[in-house]
C-alpha cells in the first residue's frame, strides 16, 4: 500500500475590505444639509485639520474619508480634536439658547397670578418685544398671549375637576380676577357652561350612534354645537365606552332614528371622502391644537403634507412634535383629516385608528 502523503493546498489571502467612510453613516446627510436640528446630538471631526464641528457648521465640508462622528464634544476631545472656532460646538447653539429663553418665559407665565405682558417677558429674555414675540412663536407655535390663554384654560379644567371645587374658587384659582371675564371665556375654553363641565358634562345633550363601514365600526356623536366625535375601531362597545369616558355625566342619547340620517352621511363621506362633509363641527382643544386641526382641513383631498409642512403653515416650523401630538389627540376622524399627514419622506406614520385605515383613506382620496 503506497504511503499517504499530505495534500498541498494553496493558501489564498482573504479579500481586503475597503474601510467605510463617513458618507456611509446616516449622520452624513445632516452635514450635507447643515441641519441645525441635529446640533447637540453629535459632532464630527476632521483629521486633516484636527478640529471638530457641529452638524450645522458653515465651513467647507471635508472629504468623507477624513470625517469621523462623535456622540459628544468630550468624546471628540478625548480623541485629540479641538473645538472649531467658527461654529463653537462646545458652546450652546442659537436654537438651544432660544429654547431655554422660551422655556423660562413659559415658566414665568405658568407661575404668575396675572398673565405677564409682552414687554415684561421680552425684558426678562433680554430681547426686544418684536424679536421675543417671533422667537416664542417659532418655538411653541403660539404667541405669548395665546400660550397664557391655553395655560389658563388648562388650569380652569383642572380646578373644575378637583374634588370639592366650586365654579367660584376655580375662576379665582385659575387667575381670573372677575367673574364676568371668566364666564365670557368659559364656553370657548370648555365647550359648555363651567358648572356643567365640573359635573362631568351634566346637562350637555350628546346624541350618538354606532354603525358599520368598510373601515370597521364607526361612532358618530353630535352636541348642540355640531359633530364632536367620529371614531373608528374594531369593537363598537369600546367606541361607546370611550365616548362615555369623555363625557361621564352628559346626557348620551343613542338609537335615535332621526340621527341615523346624519350617520349615513358620515359613513358615505368615509367611503367617498372627495364628496366632502358639510356639517358643523364642535372642535374642543387648546388654541394650538385648533390651529393644527384647521391646517389639516385646508389640505385638499388626495394630497398629503408632512408634519414639518403643517408646522410651517401655522407659523411654527420648530413645533413638529407638537403638531404630531395634536394629530394624535384629534377625536374627529376624517372630517379633521389627520390621515393626510405623513413623514417627510412620504412614509405613513402612526394613526390613532390604525395605519391600515390611514392607507385605505389616502388610497380612496387619490382614486
Amino acid at each position: 500500500m503506497p504511503p499517504v502523503t499530505a495534500l498541498s493546498i494553496p493558501m489564498t489571502s482573504a479579500p481586503t475590505l475597503a474601510p467605510l467612510t463617513a458618507d456611509a453613516d446616516p449622520r452624513w446627510q445632516a452635514l450635507l444639509s447643515r441641519d441645525a436640528s441635529q446640533d447637540g446630538r453629535f459632532v464630527y471631526s476632521v483629521k486633516t485639520t484636527g478640529v471638530y464641528c457641529r452638524p450645522s457648521c458653515p465651513s467647507r465640508l471635508a472629504k468623507p474619508q477624513n470625517v469621523a462622528f462623535h456622540d459628544s464634544c468630550a468624546a471628540a476631545e478625548r480623541a485629540g480634536f479641538r473645538a472649531c472656532k467658527r461654529c463653537t460646538p462646545n458652546q450652546q447653539g442659537t436654537a438651544q439658547r432660544q429654547a431655554q429663553l422660551v422655556a423660562d418665559a413659559c415658566r414665568t407665565i405658568e407661575m404668575a397670578e396675572e398673565a405677564p405682558g409682552l414687554e415684561q417677558l421680552a425684558d426678562q429674555a433680554g430681547l426686544s418685544p418684536y424679536h421675543f414675540h417671533r422667537v416664542f412663536k417659532a418655538v411653541t407655535g403660539l404667541t405669548p398671549k395665546a400660550y397664557a390663554t391655553a395655560h389658563r384654560a388648562r388650569r380652569v379644567r383642572d380646578e373644575l375637576t378637583r374634588p370639592g371645587a366650586t365654579v367660584t374658587t376655580a375662576l379665582y384659582d385659575a387667575g381670573f380676577n372677575a367673574s364676568s371675564r371668566f364666564y365670557e371665556a368659559a364656553e370657548g375654553m370648555l365647550g359648555m357652561r363651567p358648572g356643567d363641565y365640573r359635573a362631568g358634562g351634566a346637562n350637555a345633550d350628546i346624541r350618538f350612534a354606532v354603525a358599520q363601514c368598510s373601515l370597521g365600526a364607526i361612532l358618530v356623536a353630535r352636541s348642540g354645537r355640531g359633530i364632536c366625535a367620529i371614531t373608528l375601531g374594531d369593537d363598537p362597545d369600546m367606541l361607546v365606552r370611550d365616548l362615555q369616558d369623555r363625557f361621564p355625566k352628559a346626557g348620551l342619547t343613542g338609537d335615535d332614528p332621526e340621527f341615523d340620517a346624519l350617520v349615513a352621511r358620515v359613513v358615505g363621506f368615509v367611503e367617498a371622502p372627495r364628496l366632502g362633509l358639510d356639517l358643523p363641527l364642535d372642535v374642543r382643544g387648546t388654541a394650538f391644537q385648533q390651529r393644527v386641526w384647521q391646517a389639516l382641513r385646508d389640505i385638499p383631498a388626495g394630497e398629503t403634507a408632512s408634519y414639518a409642512q403643517v408646522a410651517a403653515s401655522i407659523g411654527a416650523p420648530k413645533a413638529v412634535r407638537a403638531v404630531a401630538q395634536a394629530c394624535a389627540n384629534n377625536a374627529i376622524a376624517v372630517a379633521i383629516p389627520c390621515h393626510r399627514v405623513v413623514r417627510t419622506d412620504g412614509a405613513l406614520s402612526g394613526y390613532r385608528w390604525g395605519v391600515d385605515r390611514k392607507r385605505t383613506l389616502l388610497a380612496r382620496e387619490r382614486a
